[in-house]
This record gives C-alpha cells, sequence and structure tokens, in this order.
C-alpha cells in the first residue's frame, strides 16, 4: 500500500475532499497508475477508488493488447444490438457461396454452409428476442395504427378530401409492404 502523502499547498487540486474537526484533511487524494486522482486520501476511502479503478480496467477479459477496442465495442450505445452481427454472418455466407464455382464445390461447401445457416437462424432468433424484450418491434396492428394516426395529422392539416385519401392510400399501401418486408429480414 502506498504512503499517505501530505499537500504542500492548502489549494491542492487533488488534495482530500474529507472534513474532519480540523477542517478538511490535508493529505493527497489517491492516485492511479495512469496519473487519475480520486476524491479522498487512503485515510478516508481511498483505497476504493484505487480497486474500482482496478476492476474497471479488467472487465471480464483480460485482453491488454485490445483494451482500447474492446473498450469502443463495450462502450457502445447500441451494445445489446445483434444486426451488425447478423449483416457479418450474411457477407460471410455471400462470400463463401461467390467463391464456389461449381455443383461440386458447392456440395463440398455444404458442411460449412450448413453451420452458417445455423449461426445465422440463431442469431437472428436471438435478436428478435431482444429486440422484442426491449420494446424496439412494432407489430402489423400497431403499424397500422400508427399509419393511422399519420392520415389523421395530414387530414387536419389538408382541407381537400380526395387529397387525403390518396395520402391515405398511399400510407396503407406502404405498411403493408413494410410488414411484408419485415416477414423476410430482421
Amino acid at each position: 500500500m502506498a504512503d499517505i502523502e501530505k499537500c504542500k499547498e492548502p489549494d491542492d487540486p487533488n488534495r482530500c475532499q474529507a472534513v474532519h474537526s480540523r477542517g478538511q484533511c490535508e493529505n493527497r487524494a489517491t492516485k492511479t497508475d495512469e496519473g487519475e486522482y480520486g476524491k479522498f486520501c487512503l485515510a478516508h476511502g481511498g483505497n476504493k477508488f484505487i480497486e474500482r479503478k482496478k476492476q474497471e480496467s479488467v472487465r471480464n477479459y483480460r485482453l491488454d493488447r485490445f483494451k482500447a477496442r474492446v473498450g469502443e465495442f463495450a462502450d457502445n450505445t447500441s451494445i445489446k444490438s445483434l444486426r451488425e452481427e447478423v449483416a457479418i454472418l450474411r457477407m460471410i455466407m455471400e462470400e463463401r457461396l461467390n467463391r464456389c464455382k461449381d455443383a461440386h464445390d458447392l456440395i463440398l461447401q455444404s458442411g460449412p454452409i450448413s453451420d452458417l445457416v445455423t449461426k445465422i437462424e440463431k442469431v437472428v432468433s436471438s435478436c428478435h428476442k431482444l429486440e422484442g424484450s426491449m420494446g424496439q418491434l412494432l407489430d402489423k396492428s400497431a403499424l397500422l395504427q400508427f399509419a393511422s394516426e399519420i392520415i389523421d395529422i395530414v387530414g387536419e392539416t389538408v382541407s381537400n378530401d380526395a387529397e387525403i385519401e390518396t395520402v391515405g392510400n398511399k400510407i396503407i399501401a406502404a405498411v403493408g409492404r413494410l410488414g411484408e418486408d419485415e416477414d423476410e429480414s430482421v
């Protein structure tokens, strides 16, 4: 454990923030190996800051070489989305199929292709479940309700009934096409 260091100046920006009977603590706050200061000295719980910073840096795996890249992925706001993984698997499938020059190649690649199909199905299924549990999916009735609300908004703005009907029909047709596309892909 490191020694407790006294601050040389009373206005040191890294001074311990703890207060005791004589006022603010005169010790310097704890510091990580990376040079980041906490709020408290070792006498006032600064060791917890050091422990927390060490735990944050480890995460689940010890990937020192890839620390920055792992951090980018882990800190991504859409971490719970599997859409990119589905796209990557589909790209791999496309490349594998494009390399097949004839039926013989296709037969030779049938094992890896079959594995990819299974993996794609599993990730698509997981993606669908995840998005459903997070409330990111609209079923057809919710989509039709939304379209109806859009038509009502257009109706409040446009006074020509024929134009409202035309816009409404186009919106309903677009929703119908979206519903068909939704069945085919993630």
